[in-house]
């Protein structure tokens, strides 16, 4: 199970970009790469499944028991798999490190990979890598590779730096290359389902990469592990044997926001997952349900409002009982407006209040859920708590009283700082993400609840 952790000594060092070429330049050689994302993440994730031509799935130490990390990354068969941190090496939400990329590189047993930008830096480089090599000696920080590379002078005075103090191999110096950027914006990375020229920005990195890290021996590093103990995969999910039911979800430029085991999930439990377009498609498909994930509706916020028919339909479907459920982004776009700036334009309106952006965050990190017992979908535990994730710039205002909601707020924003999941028929929307795992498996609940519905006749929706 040959295996990689690329992490870095700080924030913004540039190993997004570097696993990204690496993931490239790995499956140019016919490998199969399978990423993997620690924590909340759904921009890095959707760029590192484009790289490596396989759905990059995330492990979250807040959200998942360390056996279904185990299990979640021995699930997909892979000639190797690469992992990209978060923040740096020994960051955590706690100050004894134990949600940090360390900790999940000691539970996988996995070498380390660490990425620093050397900008202004020559010699200062080496008490910099030593004092991460000191400061937890059980973690393997098996090679360097640094980044911002001012040329050959400046890589050649690195390499004696490292030939004089430092016992771990330097694997590669990555030139300063501003082509080398993926634009950015208040969430981070420009999602690679908004990007122009995807496929040609990854093949610049995958060359770059090529050109400059000892490919050969990054995978020899990768190769030098030991079984994963604990690591069986599950076996293959049994076929429902219920009726399967349409389930159409939001995939465009505006929505993309989906965890790949969610998918998984809901598949597994008898979905028939059916994209649509929210800029594009005047009409839904025939569907029994609705899915409509978080994303970037702001972006595209006039173009949406130019979509009426579809708003409309929407609409019209909800009014009549069709089960649907949104996060963030897909919540915004059922409210009845979104205002940035000075510009509004009108939405869905099903959801009776108003979306306005913030130059900062108004809900940022993780949360913790508890159900009130109204949410729709059948519940075993009406006040189960969970873990959740969260992060938006908007917050819903002038919104109607009395409203139903499925979530309080143990910890966190949500929709007004005490609810979250406003319910409205047999919709379910949410600023918060949910994610499947065993502490709170939404999906299949999700998916017979749509089926209950498909099996009784709905009401006819209002203009």
């Amino acid at each position: 199970m040959a295996r990689l952790l690329i992490s870095a000594a700080h924030k913004s060092s540039g190993k997004t970009t570097i696993t990204l070429g690496l993931c490239a330049a790995l499956r140019r050689r016919g490998l199969a790469v399978q990423p993997f994302k620690k924590g909340p993440d759904y921009i890095d994730p959707m760029w590192l499944s484009r790289a490596a031509a396989h759905p990059c799935h995330n492990l979250d130490f807040q959200t998942q028991s360390e056996a279904e990390i185990r299990t979640t990354f021995a699930r997909y068969p892979a000639d190797v798999r690469i992992i990209e941190g978060n923040m740096g090496l020994f960051d955590s939400i706690d100050v004894e490190g134990r949600h940090s990329n360390a900790a999940l590189a000691a539970l996988l047993q996995t070498p380390v990979i660490l990425v620093v930008n050397v900008l202004g830096m020559t010699r200062s480089v080496a008490p910099i890598i030593l004092g991460y090599q000191n400061f937890d000696p059980s973690i393997r920080i098996a090679g360097v590779i640094l980044n911002s590379v001012a040329g050959k002078r400046h890589e050649e005075r690195l390499r004696e730096v490292f030939a004089r103090y430092i016992d771990i191999p330097l694997l590669g110096c990555i030139h300063r290359d501003p082509e080398l950027a993926i634009s950015e914006r208040h969430l981070g990375l420009v999602p690679s389902n908004e990007a122009v020229e995807v496929d040609g920005k990854l093949d610049y990195i995958a060359d770059a990469i090529e050109r400059q890290v000892d490919l050969e021996q990054l995978l020899a590093i990768a190769d030098s592990v030991s079984v994963l103990p604990a690591a069986l995969a599950p076996a293959p999910a049994a076929v429902p044997t219920q009726p399967r039911v349409r389930i159409g979800i939001a995939r465009d430029a505006a929505f993309g926001f989906y965890y790949p085991g969610d998918l998984e999930r809901l598949q597994e439990a008898g979905a028939e997952l059916v994209p649509f377009d929210t800029l594009r498609d005047r009409q839904l498909p025939a569907v029994d349900g609705l899915f409509i994930g978080g994303g970037f509706p702001e972006t595209h916020m006039a173009a949406l409002e130019a979509n009426a028919d579809l708003r409309r339909a929407i609409r019209n479907a909800i009014e009549a009982g069709l089960p649907a459920y949104a996060e963030c982004g897909g919540l915004m776009y059922l409210a009845r407006s979104i205002r940035w700036g000075e510009r509004r334009c009108a939405m869905v309106g099903i959801i009776p209040g108003d979306i306005v952006m913030y130059e900062k965050p108004q809900g940022r990190g993780y949360v913790r859920l508890r159900e009130t017992g109204h949410n729709p979908w059948p519940s075993q535990e009406a006040a189960a708590e969970f873990d959740a994730h969260e992060f938006h710039y908007s917050m819903l205002e002038n919104l109607s009283s009395g409203l139903t909601y499925a979530y309080d707020m143990v910890r966190g924003t949500g929709i007004d700082g005490r609810h979250d999941g406003i319910v409205y028929r047999n919709l379910v929307a949410n600023y918060v993400h949910l994610r499947d795992v065993e502490g709170y498996h939404w999906a299949r609940r999700f998916v017979d609840f749509v089926r209950q519905c498909a099996a009784r006749p709905r009401e006819t929706g209002t203009a």
